[in-house]
């Protein structure tokens, strides 16, 4: 016999405390609770569906409840659930840091395994402060900092928050955080002031080049989201950018961190964003897709320069001194595995770049509402910059109710997406049909309407 919804409901509110969430405002309203998916699909424990227009936080690959992820969870739990990697080793883990390297831009080939996309960010951070310790700690006693985006969000983690830059989230914890140095992040939209993208790309490279050539004995790295700025309101950067900052990393001898737990796994057109501009970076962090959206599974994986620096005798103390209970799991790094065989089983990249070609004309629709200020889209990443003046592109204030309310609608009409500030974003489940795509956006365009139109927004 199943819980009833209002002992959930009460449970829920008293007991748990949500991620990124104000308890106050939750405790006043009424909770979704899931209770179990089918392909593109939620359902509550009430009985109502919900298209997942946010792949149930950017990770779900192939649907929920897929049967030959389903199979392969079961086949490795009654094999063994888990054993620590710490001085030993596992099949999955082995077969999946193969796959991985094989996959993977360039000569990377060296997995470290960790359970969240911020762990692997910390872990790349870790990796990349003691290389230069471990190449010569005299001469490079200086490489203590990293340069990252202005509005760039790489976890939650105290090292990751500490290379964040976005303030609301990161303020209240900055007398923890160790320093970092901004760079400008090329933010089309709001940076017209200085021309057209070439020209907002061509500006943020030279301030890049500006830092790397006044501090390149002090930065032990630059770390950056590829192609696509995803907390920060889905901001897409202009073709070349990417490909600018790997030729300064290369040129002032700092090591790029490429932060791909958002944009891999197929999510902006390709197996990796990286691919897209030829860009093969020191380390790179991955994560969310990497399970299909079943397990928390992320890896940092790097090439045999930054690896041989860690190899040592024992009294040199060279070892990488991190590493969690379940870092490599069985369970996870099986599905992971799965995952990635389905992806190339079911060519499921080259679908992600059809139907991602085929929904830009439905997102153009929006246009249609005089309070869509941009819709940014690269693959099946969608944000929609939604301003109370096309002109003047002033945002709504939190006060004024508008976003929380086209979540709302949203919600009320079978459609489930989140908002980043005044970014409403779409990140579809990658398998999602066309008709559940366009279902997707038909639903926003109607949410987005309503909102504005019930508060005499026009």
């Amino acid at each position: 016999m199943s819980t009833p919804y209002t002992e959930l409901e009460q449970w829920d509110k008293e007991y748990v405390w949500h991620p990124f969430t104000q308890m106050k405002t939750y405790r006043e309203s009424k909770p979704l609770i899931i209770e179990s998916g089918k392909g593109s699909y939620l359902y509550d424990t009430e009985g109502n569906r919900y298209l997942d227009g946010y792949a149930s936080l950017w990770v779900n690959v192939h649907g929920h409840s897929e049967p030959e992820l389903n199979r392969a969870l079961i086949e490795q739990v009654e094999k063994v659930a888990h054993s620590t990697l710490l001085g030993s080793a596992n099949v999955p883990s082995i077969l999946l840091a193969k796959k991985l390297a094989e996959i993977t831009p360039g000569n990377l080939s060296n997995v470290f395994y960790s359970d969240t996309g911020a762990a692997a960010v910390e872990i790349a951070l870790k990796i990349a402060y003691q290389y230069w310790k471990n190449l010569d700690s005299e001469k490079y006693s200086s490489k203590n900092k990293f340069v990252s985006m202005n509005e760039a969000y790489h976890g939650d983690t105290v090292g990751a928050v500490s290379v964040g830059g976005m303030d609301l989230f990161h303020r209240i914890f900055r007398p923890l955080l160790f320093e970092r140095i901004p760079s400008p992040s090329p933010y089309s939209y709001r940076m017209t002031d200085l021309g057209n993208e070439k020209a907002v790309k061509d500006y943020c490279l030279t301030e890049l080049e500006s830092l790397l050539k006044s501090h390149s004995e002090e930065i032990a790295g630059v770390i950056m989201e590829p192609l696509v700025q995803g907390a920060a309101g889905i901001l897409t950067h202009p073709e070349g950018f990417l490909k600018g900052v790997e030729q300064l990393c290369r040129k002032y001898d700092v090591l790029l961190i490429c932060d791909e737990v958002a944009v891999g796994f197929g999510r902006t057109g390709t197996l990796f964003a990286c691919e897209q501009e030829d860009v093969v970076p020191d380390l790179m962090c991955m994560g969310k897709g990497i399970t299909g959206g079943y397990m928390p599974l992320a890896a940092t994986i790097t090439h045999d320069r930054i690896f041989n620096a860690f190899l040592g005798e024992q009294d040199e103390h060279k070892t990488f001194y991190h590493g969690h209970t379940y870092t490599g799991n069985q369970l996870a790094c099986s599905l992971a595995l799965k995952n990635i065989e389905l992806i190339e089983q079911r060519n499921l990249v080259a679908d992600i770049q059809r139907k991602a070609e085929k929904i830009s004309a439905k997102l153009d629709t929006l246009y249609e509402l005089p309070n869509v200020g941009e819709v940014r889209q690269r693959g099946l990443m969608i944000g929609i910059e939604i301003v109370k003046d096309r002109t003047t592109k002033e945002t709504f204030s939190v006060q004024e109710g508008v976003i929380s309310r086209i979540i709302q609608n949203a919600r009320e009409h079978g459609l489930i997406i989140r908002e980043l500030g005044s970014v409403i974003t779409m990140m579809p489940i990658l398998s999602m049909t066309d008709e559940e795509l366009h279902k997707m956006v038909d639903i926003t365009y109607r949410s987005i309407q309503e909102a504005c139109e019930s508060l005499a927004v026009r």
